[in-house]
């Protein structure tokens, strides 16, 4: 639950750090906790929301980690699928036409509501809007991941990626300045399940090598078989 709450060993598992490393962090104010009775306590939700957003900065051994820690405070099985399965059949384009960045999002919601995934279409596309407001989602070269800040249970019928590859790439607010042209459009009814699907696709976004492996699909299959095929590589690779 994101209210719940956790001490500084319970975060040091979670986040795959020491300790002492927890500490140092709280005690400079770079994780967002608050101090009750000499110790540190942490909001898990607030704790995920950081590791969120320094996601693209971790290694992959990081990065690995910290899926080992999500999956065994969830109960995951940190050895099995999590993103192929929540691609539906139909739910990848291959080529997305948005021209923009709202064009993009629209188009990626189409395809989930399409599946049946998705109940308030509107309210799903103005919260995505919002998270990407706030800072934009496209924090690997050439890819996106755009996602609702929370999660959104009443929204949507069950968890789901869906994935759009631009021809040539638009602006959508990269730190670097450049082009993006892969969308993983991740929504979850629970924020356990949005955390451990990050951590799956950063382990599989790490490489540029991968990166241009998925950039070069021609078709939505293609693309469907190369996620399939990355995430088993991360899964093997432990």
């Amino acid at each position: 639950m994101p209210g719940e709450q956790m001490n500084e060993q319970q975060v040091a598992a979670y986040v795959h750090l020491d300790v002492r490393q927890v500490v140092k962090l709280a005690s400079r104010g770079q994780v967002p906790c608050r101090k009750v009775g000499g110790k540190f306590v942490f909001r898990k939700g607030e704790v995920d929301h950081w590791v969120e957003t320094g996601m693209h900065e971790m290694d992959k051994d990081r990065l690995a980690g910290i899926e080992r820690g999500v999956s065994a405070h969830h109960g995951f099985d940190d050895t099995a699928e999590i993103v192929t399965p929540l691609l539906p059949p139909e739910g990848l384009a291959v080529p997305l036409r948005a021209r923009s960045r709202e064009g993009v999002v629209r188009d990626l919601v189409a395809l989930a509501e399409a599946a049946g995934l998705v109940y308030a279409k509107d309210d799903l596309v103005r919260n995505i809007l919002q998270r990407e407001d706030l800072c934009s989602t496209a924090m690997v070269p050439g890819v996106a991941l755009p996602h609702p800040r929370h999660a959104l249970p009443n929204d949507i019928a069950a968890s789901f990626v869906v994935a759009g590859l631009s021809p040539s790439g638009l602006p959508f607010g990269s730190h670097d300045g450049g082009l993006t042209r892969l969308f993983l459009l991740i929504c979850c009814k629970d924020d356990r399940t949005h955390l451990h699907v990050l951590a799956r696709l950063g382990r599989m976004l790490q490489d540029r090598r991968d990166i241009d492996r998925l950039m070069e699909a021609g078709t939505p299959e293609e693309l469907r078989a190369t996620i399939a095929e990355l995430e088993r590589e991360a899964i093997r690779s432990g």
